[in-house]
């Protein structure tokens, strides 16, 4: 036995079913040991994309993803993967191969100290130089990347390391770690806080989605009868149907559902983890915030709660509700407000203009994808539409990044799941510029025989940094670009496409694209008019004539 052998050994221990990646020379002992085990080599076109999908993997299951590449070139292009998963809290392990480490016979040919490199990026980042500790070391990485708070490990194998011959070391058996639940000191101070409020207000953040965390969430809430919203990273943490759901923080302020969280006087944030774009900015005459997450909250500018309930989210809220349920006589009060704020969000989603706008594109979306379809989103202006109009009833069924916010990552993280979920719709949404940075992993998919379709939204822009420069009042320069014949490009790869090319097109386009079965690519323009009229202009004029009092009342419109 070799040390590529441990390894994929150890791997195999881990339960790991995949590694995504692009190999080099001095991996293929690695390769080799793979050929001859369980573990499916998935070929990727770059290393970004096996990075996007092994984190991805470890977002939808909570089990680190493996991903794979070579030395120097190839291990840089996993950075942005690194610090995807890094900021997204998605458990992950990075393995790269080096030149060896005993002797060095290409100098210093296309070596990079990765482990530097990756070391800000990553939980841990460490070079083996002994296969003998693979065992123990791959345990160890698994185990740092899976537990609160998730994120990836870097590993690089030398070339020189795995080749060497290893007797056949056991692997480390994992055992199952219980987490704290809250003290009974800090239940009695959350108890007190929410019996006191008048107007509380649940907040689901990015830490709410963990895969097990569904049924006790969407337990507690229902036990309380406390409404919520959520971040944009935080949505379907509660099943659907439950008549509390306020909408969703797209913006850090003024939009609608801030008529809610400026006017409650109790925010139990539940996940919140403030690598996300505020959902709200807390000042000195907010309301008190309640903390509650695996650990501590982290202190900001715009995020300074006033109690915290630290432990295993689910069973802490649990023994909470054992306390509260039934006792909560003013929980709803903030749920007069939820006809019109979701009425306001919805208003034009089904206007038949063309191109099509942001809120008809969302809601047509949502009227092909089932319940428990999966959308995952790239980076771009649709991004805030999808998050303020989309309405999720099942877990992890929006799959969108406001942390790292990268372009690039919404074609590889569909085709993940799509692996996962080969019996459920998933529909990767990405703007043409974001499609075209990782737009070859279509053959991937093609490889894979995937059914998955993929939705262009085509403005010939970078719309989203178009619009900030629209709204600070800057000239409109050097944020367009062209585009390919998108249903040639998508022929190209031996996939089907389509181009919308009326208002009342998409949503049929979608159902046969689904239907058909295979990977599918559908392109529709989109008019970005909505941006200013909603976002800029109908927020402000709203925030002006509806602002919260003191007491909680809502000064009216002046004629």
């Amino acid at each position: 036995m070799n040390g590529a052998e441990l390894l994929v050994s150890a791997l195999e221990n881990e339960g790991v079913q995949q590694i995504f990646g692009v190999p080099g020379e001095e991996n293929l002992d690695l390769v080799e040991a793979l050929r001859r085990s369980v573990i499916k080599l998935v070929l990727t076109r770059h290393e970004q994309a096996a990075a996007f999908m092994a984190a991805t993997h470890g977002r939808l299951t909570g089990r680190g993803g493996v991903c794979l590449s070579t030395l120097g070139p190839g291990a840089l292009n996993l950075t942005t993967g690194a610090a995807y998963a890094l900021l997204g809290a998605m458990p992950m392990i990075m393995i790269t191969g080096q030149k060896g480490i005993l002797s060095r016979k290409q100098a210093r040919f296309q070596v990079v100290d990765i482990v530097s490199t990756m070391t800000p990026l990553t939980k841990m980042a460490h070079q083996i130089v002994s296969a003998a500790t693979i065992p123990s070391i791959v345990r160890e990485a698994f185990r740092i990347a899976q537990e609160e708070r998730p994120g990836p490990v870097h590993l690089e194998l030398p070339e020189d390391i795995a080749g060497a011959a290893v007797p056949a070391i056991p692997p480390v058996p994992a055992h199952p770690i219980d987490r704290p639940i809250a003290s009974r000191a800090a239940l009695d101070r959350a108890v007190e806080l929410i019996l006191k409020a008048e107007r509380p207000l649940v907040m689901l953040g990015a830490a709410a989605s963990r895969p097990h965390l569904a049924e006790p969430l969407s337990d507690f809430v229902m036990r309380l009868q406390i409404p919520f919203f959520n971040t944009q990273m935080g949505k379907g943490s509660v099943a659907g149907g439950s008549g509390l759901y306020m909408g969703t923080a797209a913006l850090s302020e003024r939009d609608y559902v801030h008529w809610a969280i400026d006017r409650a006087d109790l925010i139990i944030a539940i996940g919140h983890d403030t690598v996300e774009k505020p959902p709200f900015l807390m000042g000195p005459k907010g309301p008190i915030v309640l903390h509650v997450g695996y650990l501590p909250a982290t202190v900001e500018e715009v995020y300074f709660p006033h109690a915290e309930l630290v432990g295993d989210v689910g069973p802490s809220l649990g023994l909470l509700a054992d306390r509260l349920e039934g006792s909560l006589a003013k929980a709803g009060t903030l749920l007069e407000l939820r006809g019109e704020i979701l009425a306001r969000i919805a208003d034009r989603a089904e206007e038949s203009r063309y191109p099509l706008t942001p809120q008809r594109l969302v809601h047509d979306v949502r009227q092909v994808m089932p319940e428990d379809g999966i959308v995952c989103l790239d980076n771009g202006m649709y991004k805030i539409w999808f998050a303020r109009n989309y309405r999720t009833r099942v877990a992890n069924t929006l799959l969108l990044d406001n942390a790292l916010a990268t372009m690039g990552a919404g074609l590889p993280s569909a085709i993940m799941a799509a692996v996962l979920n080969p019996k459920r719709r998933v529909l990767a949404v990405c703007g043409d510029g974001g499609f075209m940075m990782n737009s070859q992993e279509l053959e991937t998919a093609v490889r894979l025989g995937l059914d998955l379709v993929v939705l262009i939204v085509q403005d010939n822009a970078y719309g989203m940094i178009r619009w900030k420069q629209a709204t600070d009042g800057y000239p409109d320069f050097g944020m367009t670009f062209g585009n390919p014949d998108f249903v040639a490009y998508a022929r190209a790869y031996g996939v089907n496409g389509s181009r919308v090319e009326g208002a009342d097109d998409l949503a049929p386009m979608l159902e046969t694209a689904f239907a058909r079965g295979g990977v599918q690519l559908v392109t529709v323009p989109v008019d970005y008019s909505e941006n200013m009229r909603v976002l800029v202009d109908e927020l402000r004029d709203q925030a002006l004539v509806r602002r919260p009092e003191t007491e909680g009342n809502f000064k009216q419109p002046t004629s």
